[in-house]
């Protein structure tokens, strides 16, 4: 991490708790995106997971947002404030 100029991210007790969401996420990806298809090459993975990513953000409905993609739930957030 050093070498590439990066700042390892713990909490202050050293354990990884504040990287949950990022691990709930990658679990997500990997079981709806990342083990459902066959990859013939490193470009091809590389678009996929930005389509994902999107797909997630923009389209994905969530229960625990009342049904609507994170997208839409901050959007409706901010209007409300």
């Amino acid at each position: 991490l050093k070498n590439r100029g990066m700042v390892q991210s713990m909490s202050r007790k050293g354990n990884c708790h504040d990287n949950a969401a990022m691990e709930s996420f990658f679990g997500v990806l990997k079981s709806e995106f990342f083990y459902l298809n066959k990859f013939t090459s490193i470009e091809q993975l590389e678009a996929g997971i930005t389509d994902y990513i999107h797909y997630y953000n923009h389209d994905r409905i969530k229960l625990k947002l009342g049904g609507l993609s994170p997208v839409q739930f901050r959007t409706q957030q901010l209007a409300a404030a």
